[in-house]
């Protein structure tokens, strides 16, 4: 099989991106409105850029009109965003969480979720999410145009919150924090088998020594 992406329509292509670039992290963002009503949406266009500094960048597409859906919207105007992990056990609250609702329902009632004080941000973060990232926009790029729309939002974190037992001599217990991964359609994965590779020690081209 042999795609020509330029004769696709959005839609295919999104399909088939979305098929092939998995499993994906998901970013469950909690903002705020500039009326300081909350936010709380999943979104799986979701990675780390870079850790000094730390960046961090979520993706989010634009709704059918071509506004800007309310993570996007709120973040863009109060600068101020929490990415809250998800873990196995919060999957059905993320997934009640991820409905078109109106920007004055708060989703942590919808989802049953406790909202926490965060430190350096105003939005809350999530109590139940083992790990909780605060962070503040430093820039919005937007990406497309006319009905396939994506604002790119790039985030600096600058506090985070982890699970004692998850964080051990400065690295996370992948295995205890259960993390849980997006694929396509309405398609989860657990990450269950865990394994690990040591990369290769390739001695350097003049025979020098490597520093240690």
């Amino acid at each position: 099989m042999e795609l020509d992406i330029a004769a696709m329509s959005s839609t295919d292509v999104y399909k088939l991106l979305v098929g092939s670039v998995v499993p994906r992290p998901i970013a469950f963002v909690s903002t705020l409105s500039a009326d300081g009503v909350p936010n709380l949406a999943p979104f799986s266009f979701f990675n780390v850029l870079a850790p000094d500094p730390p960046i961090v960048h979520v993706s989010i597409g634009r709704r059918a009109d071509g506004s800007r859906k309310d993570t996007a919207a709120n973040a863009a105007q109060t600068g101020e965003l929490v990415i809250n992990v998800v873990s196995e056990d919060l999957a059905e609250r993320m997934n009640l969480a991820s409905g078109e609702w109106p920007p004055e329902v708060n989703e942590f009632g919808v989802a049953g979720l406790t909202p926490l004080p965060s430190r350096r941000v105003r939005p809350a973060r999530v109590a139940e999410s083992p790990i909780q990232m605060e962070c503040r926009l430093e820039r919005v790029v937007t990406l497309g145009e006319g009905p396939r729309v994506w604002d790119v939002l790039f985030a600096r974190v600058v506090y985070c919150h982890v699970r004692d037992e998850l964080y051990d001599r400065g690295r996370i217990d992948a295995a205890r924090l259960r993390p849980l991964a997006r694929l396509a359609g309405d398609y989860y994965a657990h990450i269950a088998d865990i394994f690990a590779m040591r990369r290769p020690v390739v001695p350097p081209a003049d025979g020098a020594p490597r520093p240690p």
